[in-house]
């Protein structure tokens, strides 16, 4: 199979037979094989009725339906798991990615060797509240994963090698940060398209504020876990040790000053009246506590059941 078509979607019954309608039109004109994979994360309207009628009428539909709203991230990791097409192309469900990209998505996957290419709306038809913090949002990401090309991780449309989608998991709301991931499996030929974006034509949009915050702590999880998940003893360790030596030569330097100043005979504090001690104090106790959490995630790291998985990229 050429292609799969992930559509993560949620209450978008009104756009769903014209995005399907859209898709095949193009795949026909190119003549390729095709799935559309559908992902009702727990729509409340009609949009699995429609879904069903859909794959009634086009057997290279398959729909996928959540109990209940688990997010677009589980939506894209179950259709990641089911796609069988050599590229996975992912895409909105409101109708403002266009499938027109999909040829030159494919092209470039296919033909010009990258691993995944993320689209740019360089065009935005979003309110500026969305769009001001995406930049933001955008911009952190660039800086603290290194891939320096892309000027807009969150887009829906974006193609991927099968092995891509196979070697990442997605969850939380980390499907913002899919490139990074990729990255850290291995995955360096990150490229971007510029693509076209449209005005919402039905509903509304389903994220709210809450969105950023819960996307920077993911962000903050990806490069905790992308750089330490196999050795967290080199984040917890130096911290802790720093910490511990502060304490120490606080202490020392206390214990220090009161005997110099009782050898001359001169007036001086009990280190315990000194607020310095209670600090050294607690930079004892935080370095110990860091040095111990490294010690026991280190120990759950080597026991836990995929300490020696790792993404093979060929066997001859």
């Amino acid at each position: 199979m050429d292609i799969s078509v992930v559509i993560p979607l949620y209450n978008e019954e009104e756009s769903l037979p014209e995005l399907c309608a859209w898709i095949k039109r193009v795949m026909d004109e190119h003549q390729f094989t095709y799935e559309i994979i559908m992902v009702d994360d727990g729509s409340k309207d009609k949009s699995w009725q429609v879904i069903q009628s859909l794959k009634a009428e086009n057997e290279h539909v398959t729909g996928v339906r959540f109990r209940r709203n688990y997010g677009k991230s589980a939506a894209l990791n179950v259709g990641f798991a089911a796609a069988q097409g050599d590229v996975v192309i992912t895409m909105d469900a409101d109708l403002q990615d266009s499938p027109d990209e999909i040829p030159e998505l494919y092209d470039r996957i296919k033909n010009q060797g990258a691993d995944l290419v993320s689209g740019w709306k360089k065009k935005r038809y979003d309110p500026l509240t969305k769009t001001i913090p995406t930049k933001l949002f955008n911009s952190v990401t660039r800086s603290m994963s290194g891939i320096d090309n892309l000027h807009d991780f969150n887009c829906g449309l974006k193609a991927y090698k099968k092995d891509v989608v196979k070697s990442i998991e997605v969850y939380g709301e980390m499907h913002r940060y899919i490139p990074v991931l990729a990255k850290w499996a291995g995955f360096s030929n990150i490229q971007e398209q510029v693509v076209q974006h449209f005005p919402r034509k039905y509903g509304t949009t389903k994220f709210g504020p809450g969105r950023f915050v819960k996307g920077f702590l993911d962000l903050m999880s990806i490069f905790f876990v992308g750089k330490f998940a196999k050795r967290p003893m080199h984040f917890f360790g130096p911290l802790g040790v720093i910490s511990f030596l502060i304490g120490i030569f606080i202490t020392i330097y206390l214990i220090i000053e009161k005997l110099m100043s009782i050898a001359n005979g001169t007036a001086y504090r009990n280190v315990t009246d000194q607020p310095l001690f209670y600090l050294s104090l607690v930079a004892i106790l935080i370095g110990s506590q860091l040095f111990l959490t490294g010690f026991i995630a280190e120990l759950v790291s080597r026991n836990g059941t995929d300490r020696n998985k790792y993404h093979i990229d060929q066997v001859i």
